[in-house]
């Protein structure tokens, strides 16, 4: 009986060291880790919110006065070239006006002719009595007459030749007026709207009037990027300076391009941050073939490029500037301190306390990780092979 109690005792001393030793024993925590390369690490500068693709030419186009369409050749998606007659308005009292300036032009040409030549003839006939006067053939007062008449039909030629200028001008006036009755094309573009049909009346549609244009031209050939930088970005921000274009409709692409020009002013709107407009035109035969006005866009400036240097991805990088490293040897990790110098949201430049092959912890199972923990470790996607 005693024998079994010391076994019972014995058991039970055993279940509990057992337990303890279970219950105390240190688990795993689950890493993800990736080993450090060399790379190309840029200083990035994006734009705060969506910029827009828009087109360097395009005039939303209204007749320069208002009236009733008479014909219209263009529709919507049509391909027009520079001065291309886009819709005509009903003009037929100007029209009208312009052949009865042009008939009132031909007479003052006529009566320019006939003043001219009665100018000639009296001239010549002045010319005689001045001969005659001279040999003493003729009276001094038919002389004084004939001068004074060649004068005076000299003046009607002045006069004539005056009223035919004036002729050409009210001409060219009523033309002017039958011009703005008729919309051209200003450049080689895209008919992007018509607003309006045959027998529809229209008004000039001028800037910052909330009234619909006639025919919005677009021209697709002249294409770039504008989009708001945050004023605390803008001062590194120089034209000139390399940049990539992303675009929603092209997902998974970035497009080369360069920055063009950075707005003289900061736009300041209600409940928004100040900003600065920059454009960024894409480089030579780098823009998608199907690229329209209006996508989307984003634009990453590139500040500063330094290639083939130890870097680390930045979700590595501490607070204080240190990481967790990994000691493959006893699967534990150490908490090391470095110096570090460019840096974007995907990568970090090691300039000291890193050598390339180190592992770094780039995300952990929970928080509040402590150094020397016993660790379970995972590659990161880049580095198994995973997506």
């Amino acid at each position: 009986m005693k024998k079994s109690y010391l076994l019972v005792i014995l058991f039970i001393a055993v279940s509990l060291f057992a337990g303890y030793r279970y219950l105390g024993r240190e688990t795993p925590i689950r890493v993800m880790v990736q080993r450090l390369d060399t790379g190309t690490v840029e200083a990035t500068v994006a734009n705060t919110r969506a910029g827009s693709v828009k087109a360097r030419h395009r005039a939303k186009l209204a007749p320069a006065i208002g009236g009733q369409i008479a014909t219209l050749h263009v529709r919507k998606a049509d391909t027009v070239k520079a001065g291309q007659v886009l819709l005509t308005l009903w003009n037929r009292d100007l029209q009208a006006e312009l052949e009865l300036a042009e008939s009132e032009a031909l007479v003052a040409e006529a009566t320019l002719r006939e003043r001219c030549l009665l100018a000639e003839l009296a001239g010549r006939q002045a010319q005689r009595q001045t001969d005659l006067i001279k040999r003493r053939a003729t009276s001094a007062s038919r002389h004084d007459e004939a001068v004074a008449g060649a004068q005076a039909k000299k003046a009607a030629c002045e006069a004539a030749r005056a009223r035919q200028a004036v002729s050409r001008a009210r001409v060219e006036a009523a033309r002017a007026m039958v011009e703005r009755t008729i919309l051209v094309a200003p450049f080689d573009g895209i008919v992007a709207e018509v607003n309006g049909e045959v027998g529809e009346y229209i008004t000039p549609s001028p800037p910052g009037i909330a009234t619909l244009p006639a025919v919005d031209l677009v021209n697709m050939g002249s294409l770039y990027v504008a989009a708001p930088i945050d004023e605390i970005d803008a001062a590194r921000i120089q034209p000139g300076m390399a940049a990539r274009i992303t675009l929603d409709a092209f997902p998974k692409q970035r497009f080369p391009a360069q920055v063009r020009s950075i707005a003289p002013y900061v736009l300041e709107q209600a409940k928004q941050a100040r900003t600065v407009e920059i454009e960024a035109e894409f480089l030579a035969h780098a823009a998608p073939d199907n690229l329209l006005a209006g996508y989307s866009a984003d634009v990453e400036i590139i500040l500063e490029s330094r290639p083939a240097v130890l870097r680390l991805p930045s979700e590595a990088l501490l607070g204080d500037s240190s990481v967790y490293l990994l000691d493959p040897e006893e699967s534990r990790i150490r908490r090391r301190p470095i110096q570090t110098g460019l840096s974007n949201w995907k990568y970090t430049e090691v300039r000291s306390g890193l050598s390339r092959g180190d592992q770094v912890v780039t995300s952990i199972d929970r928080q509040g990780l402590a150094e020397g923990v016993l660790v379970r470790v995972e590659k990161t996607g880049e580095e198994s092979g995973r997506p």
